[in-house]
């Protein structure tokens, strides 16, 4: 059997048990389980990619030292927090503040500036920012912080909101209270963290100046309802965990919102091929930035040669 051309190239698994494990979660087994999580949290399994999948689910087996899949799923019905931490693990969440700082660099010299002279130019009134598969907020965030610290007079003129989306009801929660390690803040430059944080026995609190520039919501990316027109949609490290055609149905819905003179950001380890290239046309190919194909004409100070 030849192996599953994806749309995106996925990186190493951040939870890695031997491929042995794929083989102890029979298919009724896993069956039981995707039919839990949809029944208690509406998360539907079938778009994740299979092997992923299982071997994400065998972690919580063994950490739950259960001696088979079919212990699992029992335990599945017997403890509902079991049920969350599961979710937790299925979309694991690994964010910092400016995580790939060059793209936010990029996003801040030439991206933000162009939307901005666009929106005068056509007499827009308002931004809309948006956050797909935002985690715990750093991303939507850290949008802000730019906004706040370099295009103060631009936000007078034409205000901009930022929303932020994610499955998991406790990882926005989390975002909204906007306390965080430091760890989260390896990539922040000094100036934003002097500025914009307290510091709170070993933590660190975002400004409110900041927090209230963002609005967090639970958000299924496979629901098409939950898409609306926007500037600027940042979906990074999100798409490599499903299979291609769910990628694709993302991409499209993302197409169909963006407006023809917005922009796509994609994660690093992340690229557009087969169907989803008619939707875009590259920009900056480095920092995996693009335009809807809708008769965009690429600014000269923003194409990548």
């Amino acid at each position: 059997m030849q192996p599953e051309t994806v749309l995106i190239t996925a990186p190493q698994e951040p939870l890695m048990v031997s491929d042995r494990s794929l083989f102890e979660i029979s298919d009724d087994e896993f069956s039981h389980i995707r039919k839990t999580l949809l029944f208690h949290r509406g998360f539907k399994l079938d778009a994740y990619k299979d092997r992923c999948v299982r071997r994400r689910i065998a972690i919580r087996i063994r950490a739950n030292h259960c001696e088979s899949a079919q212990d699992y799923c029992n335990l599945l019905v017997s403890d509902k927090t079991e049920i969350d931490r599961l979710l937790k693990v299925l979309t694991i969440h690994v964010s910092q503040f400016f995580r790939n700082l060059s793209t936010f660099e990029k996003l801040r010299e030439k991206i933000i500036p162009q939307i901005f002279a666009t929106a005068r130019q056509t007499g827009k009134k308002r931004l809309r920012f948006w956050s797909l598969g935002c985690s715990s907020g750093e991303e939507p965030y850290s949008l802000a912080l730019i906004l706040a610290e370099h295009f103060a007079k631009e936000l007078e003129e034409i205000p901009v909101t930022i929303d932020a989306t994610d499955v998991d009801t406790s990882i926005i929660q989390t975002a909204e209270k906007a306390l965080y390690n430091h760890d989260r803040l390896i990539e922040t430059p000094i100036n934003y963290i002097s500025r914009y944080f307290i510091e709170e026995n070993h933590q660190y609190r975002l400004s409110p100046t900041i927090t209230k520039m963002v609005s967090f919501r639970i958000g299924e990316m496979f629901n098409s309802l939950i898409y609306d027109e926007c500037d600027l949609l940042l979906c990074r490290n999100v798409l490599i965990y499903f299979a291609r055609e769910q990628q694709e149905q993302v991409l499209a819905d993302i197409a169909r919102v963006v407006n023809k003179d917005g922009f796509l950001v994609l994660g690093k380890s992340e690229t557009l091929l087969g169907q989803s290239r008619s939707h875009f046309q590259t920009i900056c190919p480095l920092e995996r930035i693009y335009s809807p194909v809708k008769s965009f004409q690429t600014p000269t100070d923003v194409q990548e040669v």
